[in-house]
């Protein structure tokens, strides 16, 4: 129950997120002072938290539902898969989106 709740607010998450996706492409688009903005916002502590928040959401949402997906096609209800399979999803978003910055970090996208 819990995790259909947080497949939902990552969904909601992601409407936000992608505004704030769509405010960097509307930036990019309109030239270096809209783009010098943006970065500006998205390099502060606070837009940080929220990129890497929106990149969890993201990730945490995709293995939910490929989780949904095993579900659909017939597998995974046993008691012991149905466990292996939401812990999967929720300690795999994490691990995925650490693994993520730090090679975004390692490649030079952090500075």
């Amino acid at each position: 129950m819990v995790m259909s709740i947080v497949h939902r607010i990552t969904g909601i998450a992601l409407y936000a997120g992608t505004l704030l996706m769509a405010w960097w492409l509307i930036a990019t688009a309109s030239g270096p002072n809209a783009y010098a903005n943006i970065q500006g916002f998205t390099a502060s502590w606070i837009g940080r938290v929220i990129v890497f928040g929106y990149t969890w959401a993201l990730l945490h949402h995709m293995l939910s539902g490929i989780r949904h997906l095993i579900w659909d096609l017939g597998y995974g209800f046993g008691a012991n898969e149905r466990e292996w399979l939401t812990r999967a999803a929720l300690f795999g978003g994490i691990v995925l989106t650490i693994v993520l910055w730090i090679v975004a970090y390692a490649m030079g996208g952090g500075r």
